[in-house]
């Protein structure tokens, strides 16, 4: 149990404090009288089901939240039950070496006195949100609203920085398709893959809309009403996230489109080059085929000078016909 425990602390009056080694004494600590406004944190780092079983009995954790949080693989939700709050969000992370985005789970669980947090993948900013709000007593002070509050603000941030980056992967794209080679045989395949990155990212920003929304509304449980417009900050930052992925989405279509239409036009020159040719190599061939007969002179039987002046002719019509070809653009 001890190996997918990341952390266990109980913090009291905005400070951590040292408490009981296991969770369910620190639990009960912190549910203490005196301990006032004290509550445990406890951060678990994909658990297996049996793993998971001591806490979710020890906290009283609805059963259905318990399945969502062990399977994985959810929507950003927010679900109330009668004794927590059960949040879904999905970190993100972007990798440059590569240029991919990657998507991870976090599950946070707030009720009395407690908050369990269960992560999936490794996008989860967790410890870095623990240090800063160790850091900050003043905030740590409001208990597990300031702990859900951070890791939704940690976890939307990241988002607007992951989109500056792909913002800028985008223009280089754009910058390759636009120019005059209009790209290599890739490029097609490439701003396809990119599109399936910004639709991954589109799957973690778009359904958390209304949980934030909700969460910048009174009447949450769990929830301190003094914390909807932290709430509602993050909502605006979200937003912002939203519209740029979306952007982003409609831009890699536009660029698509622009890139088959470009392909569209080089097939359409080759084949008026092709053409151009095929009509310059006909003239020859035809006159050939009419003089190519088993005869002494060409044109007229015996004429000595019939045979340069028909290689004369066909040379005059190629290059009439290449110039001809040349000055419409077709070469």
């Amino acid at each position: 149990m001890r190996a997918v425990i990341v952390d266990c602390a109980i913090y009291r009056d905005g400070h951590r404090s040292e408490g009981p080694s296991d969770f369910s004494d620190a639990l009960d600590a912190a549910r203490a009288a005196d301990a006032g406004d004290a509550f445990l944190w406890i951060g678990l780092h994909e658990p297996t089901e049996e793993e998971f079983d001591h806490v979710s009995e020890e906290f009283g954790l609805h059963p259905l939240a318990v399945e969502d949080a062990l399977k994985a693989h959810q929507r950003p939700k927010l679900e109330v039950y009668d004794d927590s709050l059960f949040m879904v969000l999905k970190p993100v992370v972007y990798e440059p070496e590569s240029d991919t985005v990657t998507t991870g789970e976090l599950m946070v669980f707030v009720g009395d006195s407690f908050v369990v947090t269960v992560r999936h993948g490794e996008g989860a900013p967790l410890t870095a949100v623990r240090k800063r709000l160790e850091s900050e007593p003043e905030v740590l002070r409001h208990g597990p609203t300031s702990v859900l509050y951070a890791i939704s603000d940690a976890v939307v941030d990241h988002y607007i920085e992951v989109a500056g980056e792909l913002q800028v992967d985008l223009e280089e794209m754009e910058t390759e398709v636009f120019q005059p080679t209009g790209g290599d045989k890739n490029t097609a395949a490439r701003i396809y893959t990119f599109k399936r990155q910004v639709l991954e990212f589109r799957r973690a920003t778009g359904p958390l809309a209304a949980p934030m929304a909700r969460l910048a509304s009174p009447g949450v449980p769990f929830v301190s009403d003094h914390a909807q417009p932290f709430f509602r900050d993050v909502s605006d930052h979200l937003t912002r996230a939203t519209e740029q992925v979306e952007g982003l989405d409609r831009l890699l279509s536009d660029i698509l489109s622009a890139h088959l239409a470009q392909m569209g036009v080089r097939q359409n020159d080759d084949m008026r080059k092709i053409s151009a040719w095929a009509a310059m190599a006909a003239v020859p061939t035809m006159v050939a085929g009419v003089y190519g007969m088993n005869f002494d002179h060409m044109p007229e039987l015996h004429q000595v000078w019939g045979y340069p002046l028909v290689i004369v002719l066909m040379a005059v019509a190629v290059v009439g016909l290449y110039r001809l070809f040349k000055r419409r653009g077709w070469l």
